[in-house]
């Protein structure tokens, strides 16, 4: 497995796989891997002869009072990960690689980003929608694989890909959860053990309005009352959003008759937590 750092070196890689027959799968992270991203790159090496991982902590989808400069990174530990999970080449650039001094083009995105994290994150999805398209035009992959934790993120990935008549191949993967049910997230490392304990209310709750969907409840206001009433019983957590939302639009519905996407984010402490599921009807 290679480690490199510019475009030329990505493109020429996979030129020379491709001309020789290869499919490529393509798994775009922010670093600091999980099991959760050790799954993505599991089912890539699975669907493809060849595996790109590319490792940027992006500047452009954090806010001026985000987690930028703190954000977790630890290449060695990662490329070790990618290494074991079958990935053939880690595509780890500068800021400078991916944005000229005078960077002006960006990609957005209407709609879909109006809401959950979009409200309380105004610029995150433009700086996402833009770097994965970056990484797309740089990779050139054959299929490119997302987790549905950041389910409104695949939801947005998935129209611009569509809209943009971009030919990747985007697959979801499931949340990957510790044993005691807390999903896996490169913040959890922020968490102290009493933070850690109690974002443990986030699948729990989750977990209570999974169980009132199945027993026949429809209405979402019933639903985010369950919710929210679990976790406001925690001190330690605030509450940023709680929604039910239709699945393709991500816009809310007030009944649930088609398939819909049940999404929180939770502030423990200082950290912002999401985690999800999906009911199908």
């Amino acid at each position: 497995m290679r480690v490199v750092k510019s475009v030329k070196e990505v493109r020429d890689a996979v030129k020379e796989w491709k001309a020789q027959g290869l499919s490529v799968g393509f798994v775009p992270t922010m670093g600091y891997l999980h099991e959760g991203h050790e799954s993505l790159i599991k089912k890539a090496v699975k669907d493809n002869d060849r595996v790109v991982v590319s490792i940027f902590v992006n500047p452009m989808q954090f806010g001026p009072t985000e987690d930028l400069d703190k954000y977790p990174r630890d290449l060695e530990r990662d490329s070790k990960l990618c290494e074991n999970a079958g990935a053939n080449l880690i595509f780890h650039p500068e800021k400078e690689e991916m944005y000229f001094e005078d960077f002006s083009s960006y990609v957005d995105i209407n709609g879909l980003s109006d809401e959950l994290c979009g409200k309380s994150r105004p610029i995150h999805f433009r700086g996402v929608c833009t770097v994965v398209t970056k990484l797309f035009n740089i990779v050139n992959p054959d299929r490119a694989y997302f987790g549905e934790k950041d389910a409104q993120q695949l939801a947005i990935i998935r129209r611009f890909v569509r809209d943009l008549n971009i030919d990747i191949e985007i697959i979801g993967c499931p949340i990957i959860r510790e044993e005691d049910g807390l999903a896996k997230s490169s913040r959890n490392t922020y968490l102290s053990k009493e933070e850690r304990q109690a974002a443990l209310i986030l699948s729990q709750s989750l977990n209570l309005a999974k169980d009132a969907i199945n027993s026949g409840e429809r209405n979402s206001s019933v639903v985010i009352d369950i919710i929210s009433n679990s976790i406001k019983k925690e001190p330690l957590a605030k509450i940023d959003y709680i929604e039910v939302v239709d699945s393709l639009s991500m816009k809310p519905v007030k009944t649930i008759e088609k398939s819909v996407l049940v999404a929180i984010a939770v502030y423990i402490g200082k950290t912002r937590l999401i985690d999800n599921f999906t009911f199908n009807i």
